[in-house]
């Protein structure tokens, strides 16, 4: 959103904030043409529930009025805000789809709300960006103007050459791994459900001089379940300006996912990172990964002892093929930029703004990559969005 406010003034919606005193908006200045905005309402209700709407909306209508805004865009993260609509008058609606409803382990009554409203605004989208081929697929039968737009990550906080070894978050990585033998293999991001722990015990026990690090919060699972080992090693939640340095000090770096129901939707950004880090990377056959990063990233499996194998493998690199790994992955990775990725949604966007409106089911003849979108000539970008 910061390198689409170049084009568009973007006003970010967070979701409401119980305050027991009148409803307001609080609006704050987060970068150049970027302002968040956050609801706060004496609703207990949490996100975009029903009973916040009828508070939120009003309050936005009328924030967009006396700002004098006319001209926008409404991008929703989030099917749960649609019902906000009602009371707004985009020019376009945009769905950036970041994940797959059936499979976040919500309560049957909030998934069916869910899946209600995510129909409604596939429906009612004129552009929707999907995170990954695998989300492509699942969407592109439901709208004619469907895009992937697999995600990008903050690679240059990852590399190498920028990092400063007398910082001080490089003094507390390095006060984390005191006293751990090498090899290290690392692993950091949320640690749920989606996370293969007999995979990570099945490492631990398979060598045990190997160090498995786990940096990252514990959610929706009991921490008690985590395999102890005395190899094994969680680390918790680790600052962002931390994890550069914790990867340094890594020999292998991890994607241990669980393939099952959930797989074909895990996010492949992690592996970006990773390979702007320059190391070697080994995880399990998540779809995404292996479609987009397949050739530069090891793939393997618990069950056959290929994920084990792949471990050993990257550990005995040879010099001349961690040269060729090491320029695969940084030219991978200049290819994914967020400026990149910002570019084709702009394209997106322009194109967008200036087609009739109207949609409908069913696939579109030549709806593809964000990437491979032509570039319009005299963009015109919105007031906002």
């Amino acid at each position: 959103m910061s390198r689409l406010a170049r084009h568009h003034r973007v006003l970010f919606v967070e979701e409401p904030v119980f305050d027991s005193g009148a409803a307001r908006l609080d609006v704050t200045a987060a970068a150049p043409n970027v302002d968040v905005i956050v609801a706060r309402t004496p609703v207990a209700s949490p996100g975009f529930h029903n009973d916040q709407i009828p508070v939120i909306e009003p309050m936005l209508v009328a924030y967009l009025r006396a700002a004098g805004i006319r001209d926008y865009i409404a991008w929703f993260y989030t099917p749960m805000a649609v019902p906000l609509l009602g009371g707004l008058a985009p020019r376009a609606v945009v769905y950036d789809c970041i994940g797959n409803f059936t499979t976040l382990g919500h309560p049957p009554p909030l998934l069916q709300q869910l899946q209600q409203r995510e129909a409604a605004l596939l429906e009612l989208a004129d552009l929707v960006l999907a995170a990954g081929p695998t989300l492509y697929s699942a969407k592109r039968p439901c709208n004619d103007h469907v895009h992937c737009l697999p995600d990008s990550g903050d690679t240059a906080h990852f590399e190498p050459g920028r990092l400063d070894p007398a910082n001080a978050e490089a003094c507390a990585a390095e006060q984390l791994h005191a006293g751990l033998p090498r090899p290290r293999l690392g692993y950091f991001g949320v640690i749920d459900r989606r996370i293969d722990l007999a995979l990570v015990a099945a490492l631990a026990d398979a060598h045990p001089a190997w160090q498995l690090l786990l940096a990252g919060p514990v959610t929706k699972i009991d921490p008690a379940t985590l395999p102890q080992r005395p190899n094994i090693h969680w680390l918790g939640v680790q600052p962002y300006a931390r994890l550069p340095y914790l990867i340094a000090l890594w020999d292998v770096c991890l994607l241990p996912f669980a393939v099952d129901a959930a797989a074909p939707f895990v996010s492949a950004a992690r592996a970006l990172e990773y390979m702007a880090a320059e190391k070697p990377v080994v995880s399990s056959a998540v779809p995404d990964v292996v479609a987009l990063y397949g050739d530069t990233v090891r793939i393997g499996s618990r069950i056959d002892g290929s994920f084990l194998h792949a471990c050993e493998q990257a550990l005995g690199e040879p010099r001349r093929d961690r040269d060729r790994r090491i320029g695969a992955m940084l030219a991978t990775v200049q290819g994914a930029s967020w400026d990149r990725a910002a570019d084709a949604v702009q394209q997106l966007l322009v194109a967008t703004l200036a087609r009739p409106r109207g949609r409908g089911p069913g696939p579109a003849a030549g709806a593809g990559a964000a990437r491979s979108a032509p570039r319009p000539a005299n963009p015109a970008p919105s007031d906002a969005s």
